[in-house]
């Protein structure tokens, strides 16, 4: 192969140089925010873009409130956030969703949870009580980890799962029924191997994020409906 040739080839991952796969030190141990956008984020962010006429009403988003106001801007009515750590301010309800009353029941429209389930040791409890704090015909968003490193900082030590598109949308089924559920998987072996380096969008680009490889989930998001009354 002439060098120009290879040099094309590989202009799309700057990042990802010849002889990066070989190595054992990431270009970023915290998942690419050191460089940019993480890549799980870019996908974090099609899939809520892609729902964004769904996110509206009273709205409950885990850890702030920045994709609610994002992707809901004016269609937000009452804004909550849920958060674990009672020393974090901007938290309007304080608790672990696995545990039995930490969510008031029937009262969002919205939920948005994202990358938080594999924290989570019981993690069918706190979708069912997702789905309890839901009005009728309210609608959760949710997105977990497939193809990750493990965080290295403050979550580490609570990182219990990655899962693929069967075990969320089973998890999502069991509590929602089978007809108000949608999954589905972002990433393939490119994108995989790009984020587990910890490069960034910005290192990649966005071409080869793109294609959908099954065998390597990235990103599992789902979208569930509770059922209207």
């Amino acid at each position: 192969m002439k060098w120009p040739k290879l040099v094309r080839r590989l202009r799309g991952a700057a990042a990802m140089r010849l002889g990066r796969i070989s190595t054992t030190r990431p270009l970023s141990a915290d998942f690419g925010f050191s460089r940019g956008t993480p890549i799980d984020r870019y996908y974090i962010e099609q899939f809520l873009q892609a729902h964004s006429a769904d996110i509206r009403g009273d709205t409950l988003e885990v850890g702030d409130d920045s994709y609610s106001r994002r992707f809901g801007r004016d269609r937000i009515g009452r804004q909550d956030v849920l958060h674990v750590d009672p020393r974090y301010a901007g938290a309007t309800i304080v608790g672990d969703l696995a545990t039995s009353g930490t969510l008031p029941a029937l009262t969002f429209d919205c939920i948005i949870l994202t990358q938080t389930l594999q924290l989570i040791m019981d993690v069918e409890a706190a979708v069912r009580h997702l789905r309890g704090a839901l009005k009728p015909g309210g609608i959760l968003f949710v997105t977990v980890p497939g193809v990750s490193s493990v965080d290295r900082s403050e979550w580490g030590g609570r990182w219990c799962w990655s899962m693929t598109e069967h075990a969320l949308r089973t998890m999502l089924e069991n509590a929602f029924g089978t007809n108000d559920v949608r999954t589905k998987t972002y990433g393939n072996l490119f994108a995989a191997t790009a984020f587990l380096h910890g490069a960034s969008v910005e290192d990649t680009g966005t071409t080869r994020l793109n294609p959908v490889d099954a065998a390597y989930p990235v990103l599992v998001a789902g979208r569930a409906r509770a059922a209207s009354t």
